[in-house]
Formats: C-alpha cells, structure tokens, sequence
C-alpha cells in the first residue's frame, strides 16, 4: 500500500509535495532535489509548467505523492511521470469513459485520485507513485489558463510550499505584453530581507522576466536547521498600456485574439438595489461583516446614482418606497438603517427579488431613472429559500419573466450551506454572474470588492463587428455592459483569403449616443511579433481561442437546458478533447507504471460542487489515513510569532533588527502609557537632539484626525483616537503615487490599490513583501515598514497586551517638504530645542507654544509575549494635548 497521502490545508494556487513535507520526507526518504515552476504569459495567456525531480533514499520502495494547487480558471493540458527514462502520460478521455476505469479501481480498493476544490480559486491535482530504492522520477504538470483582467489588473498568484530545503528551486515568469506593460508588481508572503537577495525583476517596454532562485541557505527558517521559510503566496500584478480606444489585436498562426477596455470615459450612472438575506443563519459575524461592507458601499456611490435597500427574512422589507439619489443626506440614513439590520426569521428569496425587480420597473414607468443609467439588482444571500416559493426552478422562472433582460441580476452566495448552482443560474439568465463569499476575516471585503467590479459601468449593447471575408468562429462578440477596470476579449480564426489588413469596429451605447471605435492592423506586421520562442510556444493564440471558447459554451450551457444544453455540451467536449484539456466534460487517466491496471482518474469540478462542504480542509474520501499524515500545520493563523526587538531607537532607524533573541511579553507592573508615535527627527546645527521624540495624545474621541499630511510627497496619514481607552484602533496612510491606501487595525493591515482598486487583508503575524513602483511594503516580525527610495519611511505596530492598540514610527524625516502639517507633521516646521539646566528634562519651541519634555525608557511592546522582560529604548516623551 505505500505511504498514506492525506489533503493539506487550504492555500493559494502551486503548491509542491513529496510525500507529507518535511516530516514524511525523512521518514520515508523521498527527497525533493529540484522543484521548478516557469510560466510564460503572453497576450494574458498563461502556460505553466511544474516540474519536480525527486529520489528515494532508502532501501525499499517509498510512495511519492506529487502535489499541486492551481487555479479554478485553468485547465490543465498534460501531465506525466519519467521513470528510468520511460514516460507514463496522462490520458484525457470523456468523463464517462474515464469513469468507467475510476470505478473499477475504488471496486478493487486501488486509490484513485481527483481534482478537488481547496480554497476561493483553487483545486487540488494530485498523483502518487511507488518509487524503488534509489530511483529517481520526473513528475511534471502543464496547465493553461487566460488571465482575467478585475478591478484594474491581472493576477498570477503561485504558491510556494515546499515543506523542505530544496538543492534546485527555481521560479520562472516571462511576461510578454505586446501593448506595452504599464504597471508591474511583485508580492510575496513568505519573503524576508534574507530572501529578497534571491528575487530579481528587469523589465523593459513590453517584456518582463521575474526569476526567484534562492540558495539553501535562504530557505532555511535558521541556520542550521532543515525547516523551510518558504510558506506562502508569490503574485505578479500588471497592466498594460492602452494608446488605441478601440483595443489591441494580436494575430499568430492564422488566429487573433481582440482585447478591448477602452481608458478615458466616464462613467455611467446606475440604479441599483441591493437585496440582503437577515435569515436566522446569517447571525453573528456574517451579519456583522455585511453591515459593515454595506455601510461602506453605500458610501461608495455617486451622486448621480439612484438606490435602495430590500432586506429579507420570512417577510419581505423596503427602506424607501422607491429608488432615491445618492444625496449624502439620503446615504447617511441609508447607512443608518444598515448598520441596524439584525439577523432573524426564514428565506423568502422569490419575494424579496420580485420587490426589488418591481422597483425599478416602477421608477423606469416614472421615467425617474436617468438616461442611459445601467441598472442591477445586487442579491446576497447564505442558504436555500425556507418560505414562499421555495422550488428553485419556478424561483428562476418568475425572476426572469419580471426582469425581461431589462436589468442585470448579480447573486452573491455567503458560504457552504447556499444552493450555488441554483443561484448561477438565476445570475446568468439575467445578464449578471454569481460569486461565492467565503466565510473568512475577510469577508467585508469579498463583498466590497465584488461591488467596485460593476460599481462603474462605461459602456452598454457593445458589438464587435468584424469583415465577413476574414474572420470565423468568434468566440462571444456582443456583450450587454462594459464595467470600468474589466476587459473584453474576442478572439477566432482568420479565413484563409482574409484581406491583408483586418478592420473592426465595435460599436455601442455611451448614456443615450451610439458610439463606435474603429481600428485597423496588418496581419503580416502583427504576425511578425510572436517570433521569439523565449516568450511564447507554437499555436498559443489557437489555444486561447479554445479555452475562451470552451469557457463560455459552459458557461451558457448552465443556463440552458434540454437539447440546446446537449449542443452546447458536445462542442465543449469535442474541444477539450481535440486541445487536451481537462475540463468539466472531461477526466485524465494516470497509469500507474508499477500496475497497469492500476489507475488514478482526475476529475474538474465546477464550483457547485462545493455545496454544503465546510471552508476548513476535509479528509478526501480517496485518502488514506493513519497516524503518521495526521498533522495540520496551523503556523500561518498563530498570533504568537516573536517580534522585533531593537537594542535601542536608533538601532531600529537603521533597520537593524536584532532577531536572535525573539522576545516574549512578561507582567511589567504598573502600566505605563505607550507612545502613539515615536519621531525621528531631523539634526539641528547645534547638535542638540535626542535618540527620538515619544508622543501621546490626549483628546476626547475623534472619527477621524489628521495625524499628517504632506501635500509634495503625497502622503496622508490619518486615524481614529478612543479617548475611553487612549488608543488609535486604525491608522489609515495615504499615497497619491502609486495610489495606494494603507489601513491597519489592531487586528489586520489591508492595502487598496487606487480608487475603488482591489483590497487585500493581511495578518500582523504573517509576512509580506509586496513591491510597486514607488513603493515598497514590508512586513516581518510584526512590524510593517511603507518606503521608498524618495520618500519618509513609514512604520507601523499593532501592540499586543497589555498596551493595546496602534503605534506609527516616522524616519527618514530630511524627505518632509516645508508644507508637512497635521498631529505630527508639525514637527517637522518650527520645532526649536531650548537648552535646559534640569537632568533629562529640556524643553522645545513649536509654533508660538513650549512643551516641557522628559526623558524616559519606553518599553517596546512591539508583538512579543511570553515571561522574558521586554526592552526598553531611551526617548524624550511629549504629552501634547489635541
């Protein structure tokens, strides 16, 4: 039987296996020596390849188990095992066929493996293989996938999780954008200063080229020791230029493929209703969490927009008869009434939706929606309908007769317990899409982010229109809205007689005008570019074709049924089993070369599969389990990791961290207050100043108080005080280039980029390293550092107890211009030291008003626990009243 594999936890997109990681590795010898991952990405086609090389060390036989997370969105195209020089494929057969050979194998008690959903936009491929003493075996997986462009970006997140020191481990990324690329970042999870040595980006107009090859020493969690470091997310963000309104077409081998998202418009107004389910199983921190993002959201719309509120139970509820306009008086009672939604009763979703359809058919009867507005009905909802009509097809039925492809229908399916394919049916048959929220800290933010995906529409009735003597089979070219920050993608075949130059036109609806956008390329030109085969491989631009093809005839196949769902089946299955895909339709038969009859069959699933199956990890029934795989890493969500500890202030100032003796937290006695900010100031010409400035507000509360603003460097800096406990419980920095914000709580830290941009949460205890032109973001130890090379540093703390709360550090203070203002920016203006006779005592000169100033050791608080005596620094402390 081999070695028992089991499922790990849930993580993000590649991770790599040998057996169960560290532990298992030595106690079954399978060893990892080289692990790599290249991906190549052109024209947003993504083509990955994952190889691992490993050996088994003893003197018998071992089971290797190759493991891999990938995205939801991508369909792999080919796997395989080299054992002693021979190859053993995967074989992609129609789901039924496979089917067969899967259930001979569970009859015969043989493990067959699937594909199976491991996290938001992951699932999990794995195969296993007994490997002979001393032999090596070649594992290697190919997929593909079409980067989707949302809220402004396109996204390659890769997980790296080795679970051992690895000899060979190479990351590999060629970007290749013929557009130009226009923004490029890099993130990671599990970087420190360490490893940072062993990331190098160049990139130039068009081509990018990303290489993270650390030594063993940089993989080393300690010097010394076997554990890895490497334990997290690595993700490439970019956008590409866009000189020509009427988008980018890229022809190779006799295909092109037509990205269009035209820059430069405005934005359309809308009329929306949102629908939320307060059912009894929404209690708690679901109902909490929706508040929260609804009150934000609606702060979020334009004045121009009109909305309103339907929330649900048992009994169907309007907070306005009819839709208002998002006056700032009409929005703050809105946000009023949604922070006191509370959670009871039974789903009557049927109900619900028809109110809100009836709204907007009422207002449109009025003629009071503005001309040319988009309007949409936003449904949240955590479970199956309990009252009403509860038969999920009549539900659809009576929804899509009241809608009459008048308004967009989005559905939003919070957790497990949701009938999700119910709820995509219902979405697409309505011109929207459905999306599952997933019960996470986070959560408020899924919800947010889902919300500036169509809080910005630009273009309605859009049309692609192509010669009739150059092209054929187009994938989708019509398409009902274009939402700001999205992307539209049309790609086919050239016919063989297609005309030398390609002309488009792509005309739509912009508020009441018809607008069209003409372009023309030469096709011999736009040929020519696709010669490297550094950046590409042979017939890319036919494969996307296919995968976008493939993706949408599913896609309309859920909302179809009877002999046109069949139709639209077929073709989708005769095309991944023509390109090799492993789709819903199809399944990949892996042979095992010590057994022939022994197969693993892996399966795609589809997201409603999912249903009813909790957000933590699960034991497969396909895996088998014994003591030995029974352990669940949990290091990622501890709270108990060590924090910086620095010998003295200005150790810290220039960012040498001391992290040899980790510190814990131990009783100090009698609490002493803790400085809200902590100053490096600049050297004056008598030489008279001190290691820092400690200062601590006293205000009663304040919303909002602006702690510094510096107009030249485009940074704001601003915070909540709680005068009852003499705390910031957030801090929030603002930048205008890049246009980021940074918000930090004393539980979480979440970076938005740009105006309605994605946000992502991260956790104090984790570690980030996330670079962006103009900006770099760091996070080790508990301490997250904001820098660049021309501006102020920024740090920030979250203290741990007993000195709750919020700390800022401020150096590198020489970049302040002479217009910093704010809570601390004024100290960086007229601030005069006066000499003092009185020992640690002096006292300064700031605006017309002198403080008095006192010398003290401030204990560092900075995330550490346990029973060792925290450190003190020396600092001048100011008590500055507000």
């Amino acid at each position: 039987m081999g070695t028992p594999a089991y499922i790990l936890p849930l993580s993000v997109l590649i991770f790599l296996l040998a057996s169960f990681g560290p532990l298992a590795a030595q106690q079954n010898d399978i060893d990892i020596y080289s692990l790599t991952l290249d991906s190549k990405v052109t024209s947003r086609f993504a083509h990955t390849v994952i190889t691992s090389r490993v050996v088994n060390k003893a003197s018998e036989a071992r089971e290797a188990v190759f493991q891999v997370e990938l995205p939801k969105s991508a369909f792999i195209t080919n796997f395989s095992m080299i054992i002693d020089g021979v190859t053993y494929p995967g074989e992609i057969k129609e789901k039924a066929a496979a089917q067969e050979r899967y259930s001979t194998a569970v009859a015969r008690g043989q493990s067959a493996g699937i594909i199976r959903a491991t996290g938001r936009n992951l699932e999990q491929f794995q195969v296993s293989v007994n490997v002979a003493p001393s032999a090596k075996i070649t594992f290697e997986l190919v997929y593909e996938e079409l980067l989707k462009r949302q809220l402004g970006k396109y996204e390659l997140i890769l997980k790296v999780r080795p679970q051992q020191l690895v000899k060979h481990l190479q990351i590999d990324i060629h970007i290749f954008e013929p557009q130009g690329i226009a923004s490029l970042e890099t993130e990671s999870t599990f970087m420190t200063k360490n490893l940072a040595d062993a990331l190098t980006t160049t990139q130039n107009e068009t081509k990018a080229h990303i290489v993270f090859k650390p030594s063993l020493a940089q993989q080393q969690k300690e010097p010394g020791k076997t554990d890895t470091i490497l334990d997290g997310n690595f993700i490439v963000r970019y956008d590409v230029d866009r000189t020509n309104a009427a988008g980018d077409i890229q022809i190779e081998n006799g295909y092109f493929v037509h990205h269009f998202a035209p820059a430069e418009l405005s934005t359309l107004p809308k009329n929306v209703v949102f629908v939320i389910d307060k059912s009894g199983s929404m209690s708690g921190k679901k109902m909490k969490q929706t508040r929260e993002a609804l009150v934000k959201i609606l702060g979020d719309l334009k004045p121009e927009d009109q909305f309103n509120l339907v929330i649900f139970d048992g009994f169907v509820t309007q907070w306005r008869p009819t839709l208002l306009q998002a006056l700032p008086e009409n929005v703050e009672e809105a946000k009023k009434f949604a922070s006191r939604i509370l959670a009871m009763g039974a789903t009557n979703i049927n109900e619900a939706a028809l109110v809100a359809v009836r709204m907007l058919d009422e207002s449109n009867r009025k003629e009071q929606l503005p001309a040319g507005s988009v309007s949409m009905v936003i449904l949240l909802t955590d479970g199956d309908p309990t009252t009403g009509e509860r038969n999920p097809q009549k539900i659809q039925e009576n929804v899509k007769a009241a809608i009459g492809g008048n308004y967009y229908l989005y559905c939003l399916g919070f957790g497990f317990d949701v009938h999700y394919a119910f709820l995509e049916k219902l979405a697409l048959e309505n011109g929207g899409v459905a999306r599952r929220i997933y019960e996470d800290s986070d959560a408020d933010l899924q919800l947010q982010d889902f919300y500036q995906e169509v809080a910005n529409p630009l273009l309605t009735m859009v049309k692609f229109q192509y010669p009739q003597n150059a092209v054929e089979l187009l994938t989708q070219d019509n398409f009902r809205v274009f939402f700001q920050g999205s992307e539209l993608v049309v790609s086919g075949k050239l016919q063989p007689q297609a005309p030398d130059l390609l002309s488009v036109q792509v005309k739509s609806r912009l508020r009441t005008q018809n607008f069209t956008f003409q372009t023309e390329v030469n096709v011999a030109d736009k040929e020519k570019i696709f010669q490297s085969p550094k950046y590409i491989f042979h017939n890319f631009m036919e494969r996307l074709w296919a995968y976008l093809t493939i993706q949408q005839l599913l896609e309309k196949a859920v909302s179809a049924s009877g002999d046109e769902q069949k139709n639209l089946e077929a073709r989708a299955l005769n095309l991944s089993l023509k390109f090799n895909f492993v789709t819903p339709l199809t399944s990949m038969v892996v042979t095992k070369p010590e057994d022939q009859d022994e197969v693993q069959v892996v399966s795609k699933p589809v997201e409603a599969d999912n249903d009813l199956l909790p957000s933590f990890p699960l034991f497969s029934q396909n895996a088998r389990i014994s003591q030995d795989s029974m352990f669940i890493r949990s290091k990622a969500y501890s709270r108990s990791r060590p924090a910086p500890h620095f010998k003295t202030l200005k150790s810290f100032y220039k960012t040498n961290l001391d992290k040899s003796h980790p510190l814990v937290l131990s009783s100090p006695g009698p609490m002493e207050r803790q400085p809200h900010f902590i100053l490096s100031l600049p050297r004056q010409s008598n030489n008279h100043i001190p290691e820092a400035l400690c200062v601590t507000v006293r205000k009663s509360s304040q919303p909002s108080l602006q702690i510094l603003s510096d107009p030249i460097q485009g940074i704001k800096v601003t915070g909540k005080y709680e005068g009852s406990t003499d705390k910031f419980v957030w801090l929030q920095v603002s930048y205008k280039t890049p246009e980021v914000k940074v918000r930090v709580t004393q539980d979480s830290i979440v970076v938005t980029r740009s105006s309605g941009g994605k946000s992502s949460s991260y956790q104090w205890t984790g570690t980030l390293y996330l670079v962006m032109p103009g900006l770099k973001l760091t996070l080790e130890n508990g301490l997250l550092l904001l820098s660049d090379s021309d501006k102020v540093t920024i740090g920030l703390v979250s203290l741990n107890p007993p000195a709750l709360g919020l700390q800022l550090i401020l150096r590198n203070p020489g970049y302040f211009s002479s217009q910093a203002s704010g809570v601390v920016g004024q100290f960086y203006q007229d601030l005069q030291w006066n000499p003092s006779t009185v020992e640690n005592k002096r006292e300064l000169s700031m605006r017309g008003k002198k403080y008095t100033v006192t010398r003290k050791s401030v204990t560092n608080f900075q995330r550490s626990r346990g029973t060792t005596p925290l450190p003190t620094f020396p600092c001048w402390s100011l008590e500055l009243p507000l």
